[in-house]
């Protein structure tokens, strides 16, 4: 009896220890890891908004220097000029439409008759829906978008990852607002004539999404700040 109490006392000791070990300090007993994993992403978004202010800083300078440097022609000054216009990195104003969308309460409940009950997909905005309006301004002759604070550009892809919006390498919650600058009516007309945003209002109507249409007779978008260096995989070796 004395042996198995031994045994049993130093596999105790055994436990604590390893527990000791592995937790170095953390607590290991909570079982909610979601409180520190959200803080973990809210410390990168934060990070990832000083380094784009960083990196608009830098960029900056190199605009100014380019534009003082010697042997460069003022037709030449022109047309980089019209190139970061185009590339979207210099700001841009004039009129704009701001769609916002959001997601429908968590207790909605169907708002027509007939309609079935939602299912949780049905209350959330989804990527395709982000997509329908981000192409449908394109489609209407925008000159440049802004989704969130963010400048899009010809390589910047609306990605959803759960029910968060990840752009650019910060990620962003509902409500989201895409602003586009181009003629007001133009982008209106291309709006509801997209057979993709049709389907997203029958949503809006039978389950409480939200969606809001404003015109702004003035907006200045910013420039894009990111990195324009083009990633892509590599045949491994």
């Amino acid at each position: 009896m004395r042996v198995l109490s031994a045994g049993v006392f130093a596999l105790a000791g055994l436990i604590f220890w390893t527990s000791f070990d592995t937790a170095k300090g953390v607590d290991i007993r909570s079982d909610d890891p979601l409180p520190k994993l959200s803080d973990t992403v809210k410390t990168k978004n934060t990070r990832n908004q000083q380094l784009d202010a960083q990196l608009a800083g830098v960029r900056a300078d190199v605009d100014r220097l380019t534009q003082q440097g010697s042997g460069i022609s003022a037709a030449e000054r022109a047309r980089l000029a019209a190139l970061d216009q185009a590339a979207g990195t210099r700001p841009l104003t004039g009129p704009a439409v701001d769609v916002t969308l959001n997601d429908a309460p968590p207790n909605a409940v169907a708002l027509v008759p007939g309609v079935p009950d939602p299912q949780p997909n049905d209350l959330v905005i989804h990527q395709q829906d982000l997509q329908a309006v981000v192409n449908a301004l394109w489609q209407g002759g925008a000159q440049g978008v802004r989704v969130m604070d963010q400048r899009l550009i010809s390589t910047s892809a609306v990605r959803c990852v759960g029910n968060t919006l990840l752009l650019q390498g910060r990620v962003y919650s509902p409500p989201y607002r895409i602003t586009a600058v181009g003629d007001p009516a133009k982008l209106r007309k291309a709006i509801n004539d997209s057979p993709a945003i049709q389907n997203y209002l029958q949503y809006v109507n039978a389950y409480g999404l939200g969606w809001k249409v404003d015109t702004d007779k003035r907006v200045t978008l910013p420039g894009y700040t990111g990195t324009i260096d083009l990633r892509y995989a590599t045949p491994a070796p």
